[in-house]
């Protein structure tokens, strides 16, 4: 007689914490390139725009290949603390909404398109105001916009400037500016909410729609998150593009509020201007969520094996 495979328990929080920074941080490794690219595309002013293949031409030729990565370092450790962060509190949140929904004695524990959205709010904002400062330093470092608002430049024949450190540009921005600085851009941050909740909430409904007939599959999962961050993405966008200004923004230059940037850009550029870097953006968001949801299921399976077998060997000793 064949045994069953054994059960993976799917409430263990910490567990879908670790899996979704793993699954982040492999994600995000494979499609930085077109982050930089829509970074760079957001912050940039109307008479600077250049094509997709024209841009990656020119930072390839004045900084090398190294120059489509700037700013990985704390990309990849960002993404870490704020997909553990994330899980965690949703995991949490949706743990809570079951239990209640078990001991009010509804027939299903699947989170209803409410719960979702409430659950995917909870996580948010407690992500959003812990990891803000970590995006700040790393918007600054992918532009690599320098406190006297220069372009870095290569004299013919002269090597190229060094590339600031991840500590360096933090310890220059606290000096410069304070410690202020690093919460440039919160408010539009806290209304990117929306974009988790739009993702989280149209992924889980169509999960819960598919599982009625099938078992999720990694590739299953890839399709379904990118399809949850395409929608996101694309409603939210002028939001990031105003986030990613706000971050570069420097000391001596005006504050803006959130709908003072909007209508700036508008004047300035017109409506497209909200939309600069929407290309890059949108094929490295939906690329990297699906990559997500598809490490994340294997990363969740293989990580509660590990802290049960720790358990069990910790018990044994």
């Amino acid at each position: 007689m064949s045994q069953s495979k054994p059960v993976i328990p799917q409430n263990d929080n910490v567990a879908h914490a670790l899996a979704g920074a793993g699954g982040g941080v492999l994600s995000m490794a494979l499609t930085y390139p077109l982050i930089t690219l829509s970074t760079r595309a957001q912050v940039e002013s109307k008479r600077a725009d250049t094509g997709f293949l024209a841009a990656v031409q020119k930072i390839v030729a004045r900084e090398g290949i190294s120059g489509l990565y700037s700013g990985l370092s704390s990309a990849l450790f960002g993404i870490s603390v704020t997909n553990f962060v994330y899980y965690y509190w949703y995991e949490w949140t949706r743990a809570f909404f079951e239990a209640a929904a078990a001991k009010a004695g509804r027939a299903s524990k699947k989170l209803t398109t409410v719960e979702s959205m409430i659950s995917g709010a909870i996580a948010g904002s407690a992500t959003v105001i812990l990891t803000n400062p970590i995006w700040v330093v790393n918007t600054r470092m992918t532009t690599r916009k320098t406190s006297d608002n220069k372009e870095d430049e290569t004299l013919p024949g002269g090597a190229p400037p060094k590339k600031p450190s991840t500590l360096g540009t933090l310890a220059a921005l606290l000096k410069n500016e304070g410690p202020q600085a690093l919460f440039a851009g919160v408010v539009p941050a806290l209304v990117l909410v929306i974009n988790p909740i739009l993702q989280y909430t149209l992924f889980e409904q169509m999960k819960n729609t598919v599982e009625k007939k099938r078992r999720i599959t990694p590739t299953i999962a890839f399709f379904l998150g990118a399809l949850g961050k395409l929608f996101a993405t694309s409603v939210t966008y002028p939001y990031i593009t105003v986030k990613s200004q706000m971050h570069v923004a420097s000391a001596g230059e005006k504050k803006e509020g959130m709908m003072q940037a909007i209508n700036r850009v508008i004047k300035e550029e017109g409506y497209a201007g909200l939309y600069k870097g929407i290309g890059p953006k949108v094929s490295q968001s939906v690329i990297t969520a699906a990559f997500l949801f598809a490490f994340k299921d294997v990363l969740y399976e293989q990580t509660v094996r590990l802290r049960s077998a720790a358990s069990k060997k910790a018990i044994s000793a």
